[in-house]
């Protein structure tokens, strides 16, 4: 019989997870699959605290007077910063990548330049712009409901990362963190934490009311298929995936998650 497979602890699981997705302090104790699978399976948590801390200031503006398109832009600034900007990078690299009309290999090149190219221009402002927008409709509702839109949409686009590094996706090169951490992650694993997500997501708004508790479930499988539609466009294009398309498929969740709690 062949050996079990090596597992990695909670504790490793987390340091890879935050030190790998953020810029809180976190000191990554494995760099091998096992601390992959599990850091990856840990990434929500990772959007969890991302959220709760972009949700705070959007919060505080908006209830000592500040206005709803302030608290907005606060609140899409905070995870930019706490990821040092590496997912909207990743963000503007893919589409330069998916806008070149080049073979997989000149693509993955034209993604690993430290220039920004005119369809990484476009892809950044649409999304920051439809992010504030989105935003600033629910915190005009109320600082609860833009708080709580924040934190979803956070969690959702850390929950796609851990579906895109599900068994099955490959890696697009052999280096970097895209192959550290592509089909690491049990299919089972990744359809569990997606279906608890769902049913946490509405039940944290289920206080606001039956409809937002509806809104808020939508807005995670909203995510969850935006970025699967990204994923499998990059993995024909590029043969696989890279770091740049994980930071890709987490703005892209994001965005969704905040246009379906817009819609409210």
């Amino acid at each position: 019989m062949a050996p079990p497979p090596e597992r990695a602890s909670l504790r490793d699981g987390l340091r890879f997870a935050f030190g790998t997705l953020t810029v809180l302090p976190a000191r990554i104790t494995r760099w091998d699959r096992p601390a992959a699978r599990t850091g990856m399976a840990c990434a929500p948590l990772a959007g969890l605290a991302v959220g709760l801390l972009a949700a705070v200031p959007g919060a505080l503006l908006l209830v000592c007077g500040g206005g709803p398109l302030l608290a907005a832009a606060v609140t899409v600034a905070v995870p930019a910063a706490l990821t040092r900007g590496l997912h909207l990078d990743g963000l503007a690299d893919t589409a330069d990548g998916l806008g070149s009309a080049k073979p997989a290999e000149d693509a993955l090149r034209v993604m690993k330049q430290s220039d920004i190219g005119p369809f990484g221009v476009v892809a950044l402002l649409l999304v920051l712009l439809v992010q504030v927008a989105a935003l600033a409709d629910a915190y005009a509702d109320s600082w609860v409901r833009g708080s709580l839109a924040a934190v979803t949409a956070a969690v959702a686009a850390r929950l796609a990362m851990t579906l895109a590094a599900r068994d099955g996706v490959p890696p697009a090169r052999p280096g970097g963190l895209g192959a550290a951490v592509a089909g690491a992650v049990p299919r089972g694993v990744a359809a569990v934490l997606a279906a608890l997500t769902v049913l946490l997501a509405a039940a944290c708004a289920l206080p606001l009311g039956l409809p937002s508790a509806v809104a808020h479930a939508a807005a995670v499988l909203a995510a969850l298929g935006a970025a699967e539609l990204l994923l499998r466009r990059c993995v024909r294009r590029f043969d696989g995936v890279t770091g740049d398309v994980f930071g890709a498929v987490a703005e892209v969740a994001a965005t969704a998650a905040l246009v379906v709690l817009a819609l409210g």
